[in-house]
């Protein structure tokens, strides 16, 4: 073996510490048998140590792992009102929802009241009301004035990442139902009976669907399982009340709403 060869390789090579670990780790002795090609083999790799070890172990480090820590939670949409959550629909509710609309409110209330009519104008109702939440706008004539206060105050303390997840467009909603039909009755002083409707209605929205749409793409089916789908739901519950009442004319306000997303439920 030509031990200058060696030698000159041992200390210009950058590899050479790495060679001299493995060599003392696993005491490799096939390198030659003769004790003195073994002694100068021993002293070149001291030398070698001795230098380009040390220069190495002066490098900066690094270390690498596969995850860089959990992704950061992303902002939770509180809640707008103390109002209970509803997902989906109930089938007793339904059913009830069809004898009021059917038996009582079209023959004795409004001749002309139709439920898929409601629910069609209510969705447009929902994205101009929100748009005023979410800008700071006025909201008289859109909600009663009793909850005004509260929605303000609600939306004051919201940071604004959170308040732009309040606006809805009318064509991002891709599922909605009336959930409850209800029929009040009120006696006071006045001669005719106060009768008043209510109607709360439950909209699925993901936001970004008119533009997925306007390109051609549908969501899959499971879009809220899938984790690339799951921050853009959200669920708006919104109830309506008209008054009835002979002789006076009134339109449809909102007196309690709220908005959510599942996947905050989640991540708590």
């Amino acid at each position: 073996m030509n031990i200058n060869l060696l030698r000159n390789f041992a200390q210009h090579s950058k590899i050479c510490p790495k060679i001299v670990y493995n060599i003392t780790i696993y005491e490799t002795p096939c390198i030659s048998n003769n004790a003195r090609h073994n002694s100068t083999l021993s002293t070149i790799f001291k030398t070698c140590l001795s230098s380009q070890t040390t220069e190495f172990l002066k490098l900066p480090k690094r270390c690498y792992c596969q995850e860089s820590g959990p992704p950061a939670p992303s902002q939770k949409l509180p809640p707008l009102m103390n109002f209970p959550l509803v997902v989906w629909p109930s089938l007793f509710q339904s059913l009830k929802n069809l004898i009021f609309t059917t038996f009582i409110i079209k023959p004795y209330f409004d001749v002309e009241f139709s439920l898929q009519d409601f629910v069609q104008g209510s969705k447009k109702a929902v994205e101009v009301i929100s748009h005023h939440l979410s800008n700071g706008q006025h909201l008289e004539g859109l909600v009663t004035p009793d909850i005004i206060p509260t929605l303000q105050d609600t939306v004051s303390n919201m940071s604004l990442s959170q308040r732009e997840m309040i606006p809805i467009n009318v064509n991002d909603i891709y599922f909605s139902f009336p959930y409850q039909v209800g029929i009040m009755f009120s006696n006071d002083d006045s001669k005719a009976q106060k009768r008043f409707v209510e109607i709360t209605m439950v909209y699925h929205v993901l936001r970004g669907l008119s533009t997925m749409r306007s390109h051609g793409q549908e969501p899959p089916l499971n879009a809220g399982m899938l984790p690339e789908y799951q921050d853009k739901i959200s669920i708006c519950n919104y109830r309506f009340i008209r008054e009835y009442t002979k002789d006076k004319d009134s339109g449809w306000i909102v007196n309690l709403l709220n908005h959510f997303r599942p996947i905050d439920d989640v991540e708590e």
